[in-house]
C-alpha cells in the first residue's frame, strides 16, 4: 500500500453534485458565452443565443429538440457551449449511432457554414481546412464524451446487479450451509438425546410393572408420561431442523398453553405455592408459550438444586402484559448431588422475552432463594 491510498479520500460536499445544480451550471455559462459574443449583435441575435442557453433545461428530456433550438443561435452569433452542451446530450441521453451522427454532423455544418456565408463558402486554403476541423472536433469532442458518459452510467449499473448476485450467492451459500449444520445438528439430537430418553422410558416402564411399592409404581409412571412427551418435543425438534423430513405439509405437534401449567406443576413434584390469574382477555400463543417455558425451566432448576424447597409460582395479568414470577425460598438441605448444567436455560428464556417486548430477570433472593421474573406484553406495540 502506498502512502498515497493511506491518506483519507477527498469527497465531494453533496451539494456539489446536487441534481438541480447539474442542470442549472450549462444554462449559466451558456448565458455567460451568449452576453460575452453579443456586446456588437443585435437584439434578434441576443434572443435566438438566449433560447439556445434556456433550452437546456429540458436537454434531459428533449435532448434532440433542444439540440435543434440551439443550432439558430450558433449560427448567427457564434456561440459554442449552448451546442456543444446541447450535443453532449444527444450522446448521453440517446446513444443510438443513427441520432447522434446526424446531429453531430448537423452541429459541425452549421458551424462550418457560419452566418453570413462568405461569397467563396469553400476554397482550398489552409484556414479552410483549419475551419473544417474545428467544426469536425466542435462536434465529435462532446459527442464522444456523451457516449463515454453515458457507457461509465451503465457500468456502474451492472457492477451494481453483479454486486447484488454476488450478495444474493453469499447468501444461499450461507443459507445452505445451515441448513446442513441443522441437519448434522438434528441427528446428533436423535442418535444420542433420543436413545437417553428411550432408555429412560424403558427402564421406568419396568419399573412400573415390577416394583410393588404403589409410590415408585406412581414415581415410575410420571417418569414414563414424561420421557413419552420428551421424545415427542424431540421429534418435531429434529422435524423442524431437518425440514420436517422432506414433509412441509406435516402438522406440527400442539404448543403448550397456560392451561396446561396446573399439569406441569402437578408432574413437576414440587409443593408449590400456585397462583394463576391470567385474566380474561386472550394472549398471544408466543406469549402464552413464553411464559409455559419459563415455569417449566425455574421449576427444572429448582427440582436439581433445591427439590426440598417451598415454591412459589405467580402467573398475573398487569394491564396489557403478563407477569411470570417464580420464586424457591432456601432449601432446608442441599441436594447430595446435583445435575449439571449449562445455564443456556435462562439465556434462552431471556432471549426469547427479549424477542417479544418483554424482559426476564433471575437472581438470588435476600433469604438465600431464587427467583426468576418475566415480563411479557400483549404486542410489541
Amino acid at each position: 500500500m502506498t502512502a498515497a491510498d493511506q491518506l483519507p479520500s477527498r469527497r465531494l460536499p453533496a451539494w456539489c453534485t446536487a441534481p438541480w445544480l447539474m442542470l442549472l451550471l450549462p444554462v449559466l455559462y451558456s448565458l455567460l458565452d451568449a452576453g460575452l459574443v453579443a456586446r456588437e449583435a443585435t437584439w434578434w441575435q441576443v434572443a435566438l443565443s438566449t433560447l439556445a442557453a434556456v433550452a437546456l433545461f429540458w436537454r434531459r428530456r428533449f435532448p434532440v429538440t433542444v439540440l435543434l433550438l440551439t443550432m439558430p443561435g450558433s449560427w448567427v452569433d457564434e456561440i459554442w457551449l449552448a451546442p456543444i452542451t446541447a450535443v453532449y446530450s444527444v450522446a448521453a441521453e440517446r446513444p443510438r449511432p443513427r441520432v447522434v451522427v446526424p446531429c453531430g454532423i448537423l452541429f459541425a455544418l452549421v458551424e462550418f457554414f457560419h452566418w453570413p456565408l462568405p461569397e467563396d463558402v469553400i476554397t482550398l486554403s489552409r484556414a479552410t481546412a483549419l475551419d473544417a476541423i474545428q467544426a469536425v472536433m466542435l462536434a465529435a469532442g462532446p459527442a464522444a464524451t456523451g457516449l463515454l458518459a453515458r457507457t461509465r452510467r451503465e457500468l456502474a449499473v451492472r457492477l451494481d446487479e453483479l454486486t447484488r448476485g454476488q450478495e444474493r450467492e453469499s447468501r444461499l451459500l450461507a443459507e445452505r450451509v445451515l441448513i446442513s449444520e441443522r441437519g448434522r445438528l438434528a441427528r446428533e439430537m436423535h442418535d444420542v438425546v433420543s436413545h437417553q430418553v428411550s432408555l429412560i422410558s424403558i427402564q421406568a416402564g419396568a419399573l412400573q410393572v415390577s416394583s410393588p411399592d404403589p409410590a415408585a409404581v406412581t414415581a415410575a409412571r410420571t417418569i414414563r408420561e414424561l420421557s413419552v412427551r420428551t421424545l415427542d418435543e424431540l421429534r418435531q425438534m429434529v422435524g423442524v431442523l431437518r425440514g420436517t423430513g422432506g414433509l412441509p405439509d406435516a402438522p406440527l405437534a400442539p404448543q403448550p398453553r397456560l392451561a396446561d401449567l396446573p399439569r406441569l406443576i402437578e408432574e413437576s413434584g414440587l409443593a408449590a405455592d400456585t397462583e394463576l390469574v391470567p385474566g380474561d382477555r386472550p394472549w398471544p400463543e408466543a406469549v402464552e408459550r413464553a411464559a409455559y417455558r419459563t415455569v417449566q425451566e425455574a421449576l427444572t432448576n429448582i427440582t436439581k438444586y433445591a427439590p426440598d424447597a417451598a415454591v412459589h409460582v405467580r402467573v398475573r395479568a398487569k394491564g396489557r402484559r403478563l407477569r411470570v414470577e417464580v420464586r424457591n425460598e432456601a432449601p432446608p438441605v442441599h441436594p447430595a448431588e446435583i445435575l449439571p448444567g449449562g445455564g443456556h436455560g435462562l439465556v434462552g428464556l431471556r432471549e426469547r422475552a427479549q424477542l417479544l417486548g418483554g424482559t426476564l430477570t433471575a437472581g438470588p433472593t435476600q433469604d438465600g432463594g431464587f427467583e426468576v421474573r418475566a415480563e411479557l406484553p400483549a404486542s410489541r406495540g
